[in-house]
Protein backbone atom coordinates (compact mmCIF):
# COMPACT_ATOMS: atom_id res chain seq x y z
CA UNK A 1 0.00 0.00 0.00
CA UNK A 2 1.41 3.36 -1.00
CA UNK A 3 -0.05 6.62 0.41
CA UNK A 4 -0.88 10.73 -0.80
CA UNK A 5 -2.50 13.55 0.10
CA UNK A 6 -4.41 16.27 -2.14
CA UNK A 7 -2.21 19.48 -2.67
CA UNK A 8 -4.77 21.13 -5.03
CA UNK A 9 -7.78 22.96 -4.25
CA UNK A 10 -10.18 20.63 -4.96
CA UNK A 11 -9.96 17.61 -7.07
CA UNK A 12 -12.74 15.65 -8.77
CA UNK A 13 -12.85 11.75 -7.33
CA UNK A 14 -14.63 9.42 -9.75
CA UNK A 15 -16.43 6.31 -10.02
CA UNK A 16 -14.50 4.85 -12.66
CA UNK A 17 -10.36 5.75 -13.52
CA UNK A 18 -11.97 8.42 -16.79
CA UNK A 19 -12.45 12.35 -17.03
CA UNK A 20 -16.04 11.41 -18.44
CA UNK A 21 -16.53 9.06 -15.46
CA UNK A 22 -19.08 10.25 -12.39
CA UNK A 23 -17.62 12.30 -9.97
CA UNK A 24 -18.70 10.26 -6.56
CA UNK A 25 -16.96 13.02 -4.05
CA UNK A 26 -13.79 15.75 -4.32
CA UNK A 27 -10.50 15.70 -2.32
CA UNK A 28 -9.54 18.92 -0.33
CA UNK A 29 -6.75 20.06 -0.19
CA UNK A 30 -4.23 18.52 2.60
CA UNK A 31 -6.62 15.10 2.94
CA UNK A 32 -4.62 12.33 3.23
CA UNK A 33 -5.38 9.05 0.95
CA UNK A 34 -4.42 5.34 0.49
CA UNK A 35 -3.44 4.12 -3.02
CA UNK A 36 -4.21 1.13 -4.66
CA UNK A 37 -4.53 -0.12 -8.20
CA UNK A 38 -3.42 1.63 -11.09
CA UNK A 39 -4.78 2.14 -14.14
CA UNK A 40 -2.94 4.35 -16.55
CA UNK A 41 -2.67 7.21 -15.38
CA UNK A 42 -5.72 6.64 -12.69
CA UNK A 43 -4.86 5.20 -9.05
CA UNK A 44 -7.53 3.59 -6.91
CA UNK A 45 -7.78 5.06 -3.66
CA UNK A 46 -9.88 5.63 -0.28
CA UNK A 47 -10.33 8.58 1.85
CA UNK A 48 -8.39 8.80 5.30
CA UNK A 49 -11.11 10.00 7.12
CA UNK A 50 -14.18 8.32 5.45
CA UNK A 51 -13.19 4.77 3.80
CA UNK A 52 -14.60 6.55 0.13
CA UNK A 53 -13.30 4.54 -2.83
CA UNK A 54 -12.85 6.12 -5.89
CA UNK A 55 -10.39 6.95 -8.57
CA UNK A 56 -8.29 9.83 -9.11
CA UNK A 57 -5.95 11.03 -11.34
CA UNK A 58 -1.65 11.22 -10.78
CA UNK A 59 -1.24 14.28 -11.18
CA UNK A 60 -4.01 15.61 -8.78
CA UNK A 61 -1.71 14.08 -5.66
CA UNK A 62 0.96 14.11 -3.91
CA UNK A 63 2.90 11.15 -2.84
CA UNK A 64 3.66 11.04 1.07
CA UNK A 65 5.64 8.28 3.04
CA UNK A 66 3.70 6.15 5.32
CA UNK A 67 5.72 8.09 8.27
CA UNK A 68 4.44 11.37 7.25
CA UNK A 69 0.95 9.80 6.13
CA UNK A 70 0.68 7.52 10.15
CA UNK A 71 1.88 11.10 11.50
CA UNK A 72 -0.81 13.22 9.67
CA UNK A 73 -3.53 10.95 10.32
CA UNK A 74 -2.84 10.18 14.09
CA UNK A 75 -3.84 14.44 14.67
CA UNK A 76 -6.68 16.38 14.56
CA UNK A 77 -6.18 18.63 11.52
CA UNK A 78 -6.29 22.69 11.52
CA UNK A 79 -8.44 23.90 9.26
CA UNK A 80 -9.64 26.56 7.00
CA UNK A 81 -12.82 28.38 8.49
CA UNK A 82 -13.72 30.80 5.80
CA UNK A 83 -15.10 30.79 2.55
CA UNK A 84 -11.58 30.69 0.81
CA UNK A 85 -8.01 31.87 1.78
CA UNK A 86 -4.77 31.53 -0.31
CA UNK A 87 -1.43 29.93 0.94
CA UNK A 88 1.79 31.17 -0.90
CA UNK A 89 4.67 28.86 -1.93
CA UNK A 90 7.70 29.86 -0.14
CA UNK A 91 10.01 29.04 -2.35
CA UNK A 92 8.09 30.34 -5.73
CA UNK A 93 5.96 32.59 -4.57
CA UNK A 94 3.12 30.58 -6.52
CA UNK A 95 -0.75 31.54 -5.04
CA UNK A 96 -3.01 28.53 -4.19
CA UNK A 97 -6.47 28.72 -3.14
CA UNK A 98 -7.80 26.61 -0.10
CA UNK A 99 -11.34 26.61 0.49
CA UNK A 100 -13.79 26.38 3.78
CA UNK A 101 -12.87 22.74 5.03
CA UNK A 102 -9.19 21.88 3.75
CA UNK A 103 -6.40 20.68 5.81
CA UNK A 104 -3.49 22.67 6.73
CA UNK A 105 -0.77 19.74 7.09
CA UNK A 106 2.05 20.53 10.00
CA UNK A 107 0.53 24.09 10.30
CA UNK A 108 2.44 25.85 12.95
CA UNK A 109 3.25 29.64 13.15
CA UNK A 110 1.40 30.35 9.86
CA UNK A 111 3.09 28.19 7.79
CA UNK A 112 2.20 24.51 6.77
CA UNK A 113 4.29 21.90 4.84
CA UNK A 114 3.79 18.76 3.00
CA UNK A 115 7.28 17.33 2.68
CA UNK A 116 9.57 19.78 1.97
CA UNK A 117 7.11 21.33 0.63
CA UNK A 118 6.18 24.59 2.40
CA UNK A 119 3.40 26.98 2.24
CA UNK A 120 2.55 30.21 4.39
CA UNK A 121 -0.83 31.08 5.65
CA UNK A 122 -2.25 33.59 7.23
CA UNK A 123 -6.18 33.31 6.82
CA UNK A 124 -8.82 32.01 9.23
CA UNK A 125 -8.11 28.39 10.78
CA UNK A 126 -9.32 26.69 13.71
CA UNK A 127 -8.05 23.29 15.66
CA UNK A 128 -10.30 20.42 14.86
CA UNK A 129 -8.81 19.28 17.95
CA UNK A 130 -11.61 20.59 20.10
CA UNK A 131 -15.73 19.98 19.36
CA UNK A 132 -17.31 23.73 18.97
CA UNK A 133 -20.91 23.95 20.98
CA UNK A 134 -23.32 22.89 18.39
CA UNK A 135 -24.54 26.50 18.46
CA UNK A 136 -21.79 26.97 16.16
CA UNK A 137 -23.23 24.62 13.26
CA UNK A 138 -25.75 27.08 11.61
CA UNK A 139 -22.54 29.57 11.74
CA UNK A 140 -20.42 27.33 9.73
CA UNK A 141 -23.83 25.62 7.36
CA UNK A 142 -24.46 29.36 6.61
CA UNK A 143 -21.82 30.31 5.02
CA UNK A 144 -22.52 27.60 2.43
CA UNK A 145 -26.11 29.55 1.83
CA UNK A 146 -26.76 29.75 -1.93
CA UNK A 147 -23.80 27.37 -2.96
CA UNK A 148 -24.61 25.44 -6.41
CA UNK A 149 -25.94 22.15 -6.42
CA UNK A 150 -23.22 19.49 -7.25
CA UNK A 151 -23.09 15.53 -7.15
CA UNK A 152 -20.48 14.50 -5.43
CA UNK A 153 -19.14 18.18 -4.12
CA UNK A 154 -17.83 19.28 -1.52
CA UNK A 155 -17.25 22.83 -1.41
CA UNK A 156 -18.98 26.41 -1.73
CA UNK A 157 -18.77 26.39 -5.21
CA UNK A 158 -20.47 23.09 -5.60
CA UNK A 159 -21.64 21.06 -2.96
CA UNK A 160 -24.45 18.05 -2.41
CA UNK A 161 -26.56 17.35 0.49
CA UNK A 162 -24.45 14.90 2.37
CA UNK A 163 -21.13 16.67 1.57
CA UNK A 164 -22.45 19.98 3.21
CA UNK A 165 -23.59 18.11 6.06
CA UNK A 166 -20.13 16.28 6.55
CA UNK A 167 -18.14 19.75 6.19
CA UNK A 168 -19.90 21.53 8.43
CA UNK A 169 -19.48 18.82 11.03
CA UNK A 170 -15.86 18.48 10.28
CA UNK A 171 -15.50 22.26 11.07
CA UNK A 172 -17.42 21.78 13.68
CA UNK A 173 -15.05 18.77 15.10
CA UNK A 174 -16.69 15.88 14.22
CA UNK A 175 -15.65 13.51 11.44
CA UNK A 176 -18.91 12.00 9.72
CA UNK A 177 -19.17 9.49 7.17
CA UNK A 178 -19.52 10.55 3.62
CA UNK A 179 -23.20 9.47 2.68
CA UNK A 180 -26.74 10.44 4.03
CA UNK A 181 -27.25 7.10 4.43
CA UNK A 182 -23.98 6.29 6.55
CA UNK A 183 -24.96 9.31 8.50
CA UNK A 184 -28.25 8.49 9.32
CA UNK A 185 -26.82 5.32 10.97
CA UNK A 186 -25.05 7.34 13.67
CA UNK A 187 -26.17 8.70 16.95
CA UNK A 188 -29.85 9.07 18.81
CA UNK A 189 -32.77 8.72 16.32
CA UNK A 190 -35.59 11.05 18.25
CA UNK A 191 -39.19 10.09 17.96
CA UNK A 192 -40.35 13.69 17.69
CA UNK A 193 -39.28 16.97 15.80
CA UNK A 194 -40.08 19.10 18.62
CA UNK A 195 -37.04 17.07 20.35
CA UNK A 196 -34.73 18.40 18.24
CA UNK A 197 -32.12 21.21 18.56
CA UNK A 198 -30.36 23.54 16.05
CA UNK A 199 -27.74 21.45 14.79
CA UNK A 200 -29.36 18.26 14.64
CA UNK A 201 -29.64 16.15 11.39
CA UNK A 202 -33.24 15.22 9.18
CA UNK A 203 -32.88 12.25 6.69
CA UNK A 204 -35.12 11.54 4.22
CA UNK A 205 -36.01 8.49 1.89
CA UNK A 206 -37.67 7.88 -1.62
CA UNK A 207 -40.69 5.59 -2.65
CA UNK A 208 -38.23 2.62 -2.40
CA UNK A 209 -37.62 3.59 1.52
CA UNK A 210 -33.89 4.42 0.54
CA UNK A 211 -32.48 7.45 2.54
CA UNK A 212 -31.19 9.84 -0.04
CA UNK A 213 -31.21 13.19 1.15
CA UNK A 214 -29.95 15.03 4.57
CA UNK A 215 -30.16 18.20 5.94
CA UNK A 216 -29.26 20.02 9.16
CA UNK A 217 -32.11 21.45 11.39
CA UNK A 218 -32.57 24.90 12.52
CA UNK A 219 -34.43 26.87 15.09
CA UNK A 220 -37.69 27.74 14.19
CA UNK A 221 -38.83 24.67 12.16
CA UNK A 222 -36.64 25.53 9.28
CA UNK A 223 -33.81 23.61 7.68
CA UNK A 224 -30.64 24.16 5.96
CA UNK A 225 -29.62 21.78 3.27
CA UNK A 226 -28.43 21.22 -0.42
CA UNK A 227 -31.45 21.37 -3.33
CA UNK A 228 -30.51 22.93 -6.41
CA UNK A 229 -28.52 25.26 -4.30
CA UNK A 230 -27.94 25.18 -0.29
CA UNK A 231 -30.99 26.98 0.72
CA UNK A 232 -33.39 27.61 3.94
CA UNK A 233 -36.79 25.70 3.58
CA UNK A 234 -39.30 25.04 6.05
CA UNK A 235 -39.48 21.43 8.53
CA UNK A 236 -42.45 19.40 9.60
CA UNK A 237 -43.51 16.23 10.55
CA UNK A 238 -44.24 15.35 6.70
CA UNK A 239 -40.68 16.81 5.34
CA UNK A 240 -39.89 19.94 3.98
CA UNK A 241 -41.53 22.13 2.36
CA UNK A 242 -40.56 24.66 -0.32
CA UNK A 243 -42.79 27.80 -0.52
CA UNK A 244 -41.41 28.78 -3.85
CA UNK A 245 -43.30 25.91 -5.22
CA UNK A 246 -45.92 25.49 -2.34
CA UNK A 247 -45.35 22.03 -2.00
CA UNK A 248 -43.28 19.21 -0.47
CA UNK A 249 -40.14 18.19 -1.91
CA UNK A 250 -38.47 15.77 0.66
CA UNK A 251 -40.72 13.13 3.01
CA UNK A 252 -39.16 12.56 6.25
CA UNK A 253 -37.52 9.86 7.65
CA UNK A 254 -35.33 10.31 11.06
CA UNK A 255 -34.26 12.50 13.13
CA UNK A 256 -30.96 12.10 14.23
CA UNK A 257 -29.21 13.62 17.23
CA UNK A 258 -25.59 13.33 17.17
CA UNK A 259 -24.08 15.10 19.72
Amino acid sequence: MKYGIGYLSVVPCRREPSDTSEQTTQLLFGETIKVYEQRRSWFRIKTSTDNYECWIDEKQFLWISQKEYESLVSQRPYVVSDFAQLITDINNSEPTTLLLGSNLPNFKKGALSIGDKKWLYEGLQRNTKSVLPKSKIKEFAMLFLNAPYQWGGRSPFGVDCSGLVQLVYKLNGINLPRDAYQQAELGEALSFIEEAEEGDLAFFDNSEGNITHVGIILNNNNIIHASGRVRIDRLDHQGIFNQEINNYTHQLRLISKIY
